[in-house]
């Protein structure tokens, strides 16, 4: 009974596991996050609930500037219940080249690593829900596409069990 028990754990503790980043490094074309990101771009997105409904949609208007080493990307979110909210991410690329991150909104910081084409962050973010703020999980994926296209995957997670996704497309300016 003992050893069942412990299978289904380590199971369900590898189910919940994420790909590695190594795996995309070959992958082209090559993610430069600041060569993305400085300019404005667009995003599309919205959050699933683990179910698969959509319960939230929403379009981004990001400015990005690389200014003493540190890539500002201002994030300006239009809610399609007409809601819109501000996030600032200010990220730096640290001596082994991986990704810090910190928003108002972030605990502490995030951490990301790139491999070919994909972006690995992840970050635990507070999240207010009907005058409750909670603190959730993200492992937040995101793949270059082409040089103006990016697509973007994240799980969300309380206590180790998915809450749901959220989906964008961003699309790079002229």
């Amino acid at each position: 009974m003992k050893k069942s028990i412990i299978a289904a754990l380590c199971g369900l503790l590898t189910a919940c596991a994420s790909p590695d980043i190594t795996q995309y490094q070959k992958a082209e074309p090559k993610l430069d996050l600041v060569h993305y990101f400085v300019g404005k771009t667009d995003a599309w997105g919205m959050f699933q609930k683990r179910s698969g409904e959509v319960v939230k949609r929403f379009h981004v208007e990001i400015t990005g500037t690389h200014n003493n080493g540190k890539l500002v990307l201002d994030e300006q979110f239009k809610y399609d219940d007409g809601t819109t909210q501000q996030r600032i991410w200010t990220l730096t690329q640290t001596a082994d080249g991986s990704w810090r991150g910190t928003a108002d909104d972030v605990k502490g910081e995030a951490v990301g690593k790139i491999a070919g084409n994909a972006l690995n962050w992840r970050y635990t973010m507070y999240l207010p829900v009907d005058g409750k703020t909670y603190e959730v999980q993200f492992d937040d994926w995101m793949f270059l596409i082409d040089d103006k296209s990016m697509l973007n995957r994240a799980s969300m997670q309380k206590f180790g069990f998915e809450l749901g996704q959220v989906t964008l497309f961003f699309k790079k300016r002229d």
